[in-house]
């Protein structure tokens, strides 16, 4: 399901009103990631969110997940006050997430049969989703034997298995080589477009955000980053994204984008050096 499915009057699935985090530091001193964002995701919208390394896009996610609450402001989840673990949303991370002692199957069937599902039931699911992502004939395997590729199959089959309808990504393909990336990118798009979930997807790559994306946002470099763009991507569905990236839409909006993030790549890069 994309954007242009949602129902006008829904409210939005992710909202974040007027949020602030903070940490303590060990000295004492209080460091602003986050200040004042102003963020929204409509139900069953793609959107990527693009920054400078230490901008706060993890600590975002974080928020949205329910891992931290936020210092000031609100995170709405549906329209709700999000208190706690966000039980709607599922995570992809970079690193990996299979028990390496458990086979495919068992990995992927896991969700399930912890929400009490018969093991015979999960693992007919378990199958679908398998199959699904492209690893039939796989079910046996354990993590040690999958190339890293399948193992981010298995990660998304995890998650996705128990239909959730949120799917929070961090970087979740920045390890793959570029050939297998896009494999895995098109793969989600395809999963995604038969789904209602709402993407919230976390990229150091501003090509992958457009290629896949409704919606880029733009952070500005920390500390106390804000949002300094949101851009609306236009592109065709269904999308290749090895051949999106050579249209002349997207390479204008690719301009356009880069000449709000640039300038914060070089100020998060300035703050660095004369740290």
């Amino acid at each position: 399901m994309s954007l242009q499915n949602a129902g006008k009057s829904d409210p939005p699935m992710i909202e974040l009103q007027n949020v602030t985090k903070e940490f303590l530091k060990p000295s004492g001193e209080i460091h602003t990631v986050l200040q004042n964002i102003h963020l929204s995701v409509a139900k069953g919208e793609f959107c990527s969110i693009v920054g400078p390394t230490g901008c706060g896009k993890s600590t975002t996610l974080g928020l949205i997940a329910g891992f931290e609450p936020p210092s000031a402001g609100k995170v709405r989840i549906n329209g709700e006050e999000l208190k706690g673990i966000n039980q709607r949303a599922a995570c992809v991370f970079q690193t990996e997430n299979a028990f390496p002692w458990k086979t495919v199957i068992d990995n992927v069937s896991l969700g399930l049969r912890l929400h009490g599902m018969k093991k015979s039931e999960a693992y007919s699911e378990a199958r679908g989703w398998i199959e699904k992502v492209g690893l039939k004939g796989f079910e046996g395997h354990y993590p040690h034997q999958l190339s890293g590729g399948m193992r981010k199959r298995v990660a998304l089959a995890q998650c996705l298995i128990t239909q959730p309808e949120i799917l929070l990504m961090d970087e979740s393909f920045s390890a793959l080589d570029v050939h297998t990336r896009h494999l895995m990118e098109n793969e989600l798009l395809k999963i995604w477009e038969e789904t209602s979930a709402s993407v919230f997807f976390i990229t150091h790559d501003l090509e992958e955000a457009i290629a896949l994306s409704d919606r880029v946002v733009v952070l500005t470099a920390g500390p106390a980053a804000s949002v300094k763009g949101n851009y609306a991507i236009n592109l065709d569905r269904p999308r290749n994204v090895a051949e999106i990236r050579f249209d002349r839409q997207f390479l204008e909006l690719h301009e356009q984008i880069w000449n709000d993030l640039r300038d914060e790549v070089m100020a998060s890069y300035a703050n660095t050096n004369s740290a």
